[in-house]
């Protein structure tokens, strides 16, 4: 009998736990790094994978480079072989902490908020501080986030054929919305 009570108070106590964490795997990250009167130099990931403990605040996420998809392949080739080296870096994640989170306080009205943690891309990690707006819908918690990040403090390089055409400036948007 007490076998039977702690395995279901073992039980109950995962499925508590469980439920602090919210996930999404089909999140977005569009980014932009256009120069005005060139091509336009924009990708968008629809795969990305974001983590949400809704009783911490603590959030995560990783999006696969290869994910990124462009208007014309031979920029998503160049993006993926001569910029972010795909294969070399895989992938880029982001690990931090939402100030101030308060799931039970969420309305559908976003409210802003401010992520900070640490950004790996390219084999570099940067302290990042980024505004989010932040709502629960029907679907669940959504977080959108505008910000931008330079690609020379990641050491992507931008080839001086190029420079006037990509900016190394890039306007970064990501959009999940966690179960």
């Amino acid at each position: 009998m007490k076998k039977i009570f702690l395995m279901a108070t073992l039980l109950v106590v995962a499925v508590a736990v469980a439920q602090d964490k919210m996930i999404t795997k089909t999140g977005k990250i569009i980014f932009e790094a256009s120069v005005p009167a060139f091509e336009e130099v924009k990708g968008k990931n629809d795969g990305v994978t974001c983590v949400l403990n809704a009783k911490t605040g603590e959030i995560a996420s990783l999006a696969l480079m290869k994910g990124f998809r462009f208007k014309l392949a031979l920029m998503e080739e160049h993006f993926n072989e001569n910029y972010v080296e795909s294969d070399t870096y895989p992938k880029s994640t982001f690990k931090g902490k939402i100030e101030g989170f308060n799931a039970a306080a969420l309305t559908d009205a976003a409210k802003d908020y401010t992520i900070k943690g640490k950004l790996e891309l390219h084999g570099k990690t940067k302290e990042i501080s980024v505004p989010a707006k932040i709502r629960r819908t029907d679907s669940g918690i959504e977080i959108v986030c505008n910000f931008t990040v330079n690609a020379s403090d990641y050491d992507i390089s931008i080839p001086s054929v190029v420079k006037s055409k990509v900016s190394n400036k890039v306007s970064v948007k990501t959009e999940f919305t966690v179960k």
